[in-house]
């Protein structure tokens, strides 16, 4: 059966009904899991069948039965081990249906169905009894229900809700415990993701300072954790200003409770200097004496760096404190961290918990607007004075003394980098709530108010009252909009030149002039995991998810590119960056569809796993702005540099272990077209000589 499914176009702006198989968001949520991820992550896998193992080991030296059960159960794979290390009976909970019905079938393909039930209910559903889902409740707890976080997938309350009705007093849990780790740093870079620092703006009457406003500066941030491969932020980043301070255990064998609490850890600062971001991991301990762990930490605090094992379905946390606070060496603080049922935070406290009456920040909530319009990739983006330099450069040679701008970016300084550069009038065209507020309370903190005009309206709508009679002489556009995922969705701009083309006046320029659409074959160092089928897991037939993975990413969606910030998942380019299409903003979207055809040579020997594209604005014909890669990969050794404030297009190879030849004389060949009537990018990469 067929379903109609609203969807609003990013690159259009429009919202479209596509008619879609009933399926469709199971399939969209199963070719997006990190399910490829977790079955890939073998350092998980061998410590939670070591934790199984001796679980089940300490249940029949007891002389009783093991019975167990398995939260989130997923291919059904913990379970498998638990039969295979003598359990007695599984129970499997899994509330995805289509991941409960592969489950039933990974059971029954290994041989396990007369010992492992599967129940497609959520843990808080399943009932204890003669007539319910499990006769009576298991004596081994076996989850694996967490995320970077620790808690952010709803482990407290399912732990909470499990020993209270699913499973017996002090039953074997697998894993045992967890313990949350946090290091406090001080880092502009990552303090660059979190606040707007003031924008220098060069002009020919000196220099101008855009200042943030007293709200933003003094807002706690983004309630969310920002989850990031750790391990590729460069030690020269940040400043350790603490020890590595564990922060507070779960411990999964004992009644666990989800209420709000929060653990405050005294220390001694390392060094001077301004507390702004905690750091922040965990591990888990697979049996009571901690001798089985699996750890998340970052290559500095790992205990043996050499066998680090990368993964994406677990990666480590920064957080921000909600001010920036002096510290100094030797002066005893007090690091806190709370947390809910779902969500940690941290604060910085001059002194314990007991002397301060227990009395703790709440959690954070921007009120600024900023951290509801701009990501942190954004703020960081914004904060790079670097790509400001760039723009007011090529701005500089766009305006003339009687120019009349209209910038149509969400959230940009552009409009202001344009007054302080001598434009004669300025608009801003915001057309969502949070945007307009925030620029008003910007313009206001550099007292431009008067001298810069909002249009709070979408760009389609816009009048020639808005812009007070007046035709617009430059159209300015960074391109960035908050809805855009893929690097080719920020065409929403030309999108918006189109339909603001009858405000322009003669001889109008916009800027950027043109954007170009570039892409690269890559070897990835580890991303191809997320996309390459298992197989066999630990011993365990798992052919059955590789095929609902496949058969999920043949649906529309699934086949296009994924966006990823590739500057944390290393790779190498085995091709020279090859240009695919431009499209002219200085002319209309046009009626006709854009098509290229050709190929990519390799001139480097290695595994060809997908491509990665991304897009080139040319803001005059001397000035380009990259949005990935900065810097191609020189040697066999070298790793691509990519824009670290934008993610990149990657298309993956269905045949990833293919291999370029040493001689440099495969290619892959490319189809790509651009369809304006939907805005959407549709592409196909054929490996050459027989892969």
């Amino acid at each position: 059966m067929k379903v109609f499914c609203g969807r609003a176009n990013p690159t259009t702006g429009s919202v479209e009904w596509l008619e879609e198989d009933e399926h469709y968001d199971y399939h969209q949520e199963i070719a997006r899991s990190s399910y490829a991820d977790m079955l890939h992550d073998k350092d998980r896998n061998i410590k939670y069948y070591q934790g199984i193992r001796s679980a089940v080991s300490r249940m029949k030296a007891r002389g009783q039965k093991a019975l167990v059960l398995d939260i989130g159960t997923g291919t059904g794979l913990l379970s498998m081990m638990a039969v295979t290390a003598g359990a007695d009976f599984c129970y499997a909970i899994e509330v995805f249906k289509p991941m409960a019905d592969a489950a039933v079938k990974i059971v029954e393909k290994n041989g396990f169905s007369d010992k492992i039930k599967i129940i497609n209910k959520h843990s808080t559903e399943v009932t204890v009894g003669p007539d319910g889902d499990m006769p009576c409740r298991a004596n081994i707890l076996i989850t694996e229900l967490f995320d970077t976080e620790l808690i952010g997938e709803g482990a407290l309350p399912s732990y909470e809700h499990a020993h209270r009705h699913l499973v017996q007093e002090n039953c074997e849990a697998v894993p045992h415990r967890a313990t949350v780790y946090a290091q406090l740093v001080e880092s502009r870079r990552m303090w660059s993701w979190n606040r707007l620092f003031p924008v220098h703006v060069q002009t020919i009457h000196g220099e101008q300072v855009i200042v943030p406003p007293l709200e933003l500066e003094r807002c706690p941030g983004a309630p969310s954790v920002y989850d990031i491969q750790l391990n590729q932020v460069s030690s020269t980043d940040f400043t350790v200003l603490s020890d590595v301070l564990p922060m507070f255990s779960v411990d999964f064998s004992k009644q666990v409770s989800s209420s709000a609490a929060c653990h405050s850890r005294q220390f001694e600062p390392l060094a001077s200097g301004r507390a702004q971001v905690v750091l922040s991991w965990w591990d888990i301990e697979m049996d009571p004496e901690g001798k089985i762990k699996c750890t998340m930490a970052p290559f500095w605090a790992h205990s043996d760096p050499e066998e680090l094992q990368w993964r994406d379905h677990w990666m480590q946390c920064v957080y921000f404190l909600p001010q920036e606070e002096p510290v100094v060496q030797g002066s005893s603080l007090c690091l806190v961290a709370h947390h809910d049922d779902y969500c940690v935070w941290y604060s910085l406290q001059r002194t314990s918990a007991e002397k301060n009456g227990g009395v703790y920040p709440a959690r954070p909530v921007c009120d600024c607007q900023a951290h509801l319009l701009w990501n942190r990739p954004r703020f960081g983006e914004i904060n790079d004075q670097d790509r400001t330099d760039q723009y007011v450069q090529a701005l500089r040679t766009m305006l003339k003394p009687d120019s009349v701008c209209l910038c149509v970016s969400d959230g940009s300084l552009l409009s202001l980098l344009a007054h302080h550069l001598g434009a004669e009038q300025v608009f801003t065209i915001e057309s969502s709530a949070a945007s307009h507020r925030l620029m008003k309370k910007i313009f206001k903190a550099n007292h431009l108010e008067d001298k810069i005009n909002i249009i709070e309206k979408r760009p389609e709508l816009l009048t020639s009252a808005d812009l007070e009679g007046k035709k617009v002489s430059l159209l300015l556009g960074e391109p960035f909009f908050t809805t855009s995922l893929l690097p080719w969705h920020n065409l929403y701009f030309w999108y918006v030149r189109t339909a603001v083309d009858q405000h322009l006046g003669p001889g109008a320029v916009v800027m950027p002039q043109a954007a170009s659409l570039y892409a690269v074959v890559v070897e990835f160092r580890d991303l191809w995991r997320i996309r390459s089928p298992c197989g066999d897991c630990e011993g365990f037939d798992v052919h059955i998810m590789d095929d609902m993975i496949k058969r999920a990413l043949d649906f529309r969606e699934s086949k296009e590119a994924e966006p990823h910030p590739l500057w944390e998942y290393p790779c190498r380019s085995l091709s020279e960056p090859q240009h695919i299409l431009t499209f002219d903003f200085r002319q209309l979207v046009p009626p006709h569809p854009l098509r290229a055809e050709g190929s990519i040579n390799l001139r480097r020997p290695g595994r060809s796993h997908g491509a990665v594209l991304w897009m080139e604005y040319h803001l005059t014909p001397d000035s380009t702005v990259s949005t990935g890669l900065l810097k191609p990969a020189e040697d066999k050794g070298d790793y691509c540099c990519w824009n670290p404030h934008c993610k990149q297009a990657v298309y993956f190879f269905t045949t990833p272990d293919c291999r370029a030849s040493l001689s440099g004389s495969r290619t892959v060949g490319y189809t790509v077209e651009f369809h304006p009537h939907t805005g959407d990018i549709t592409m196909d990469f054929t490996l050459a000589d027989g892969c």
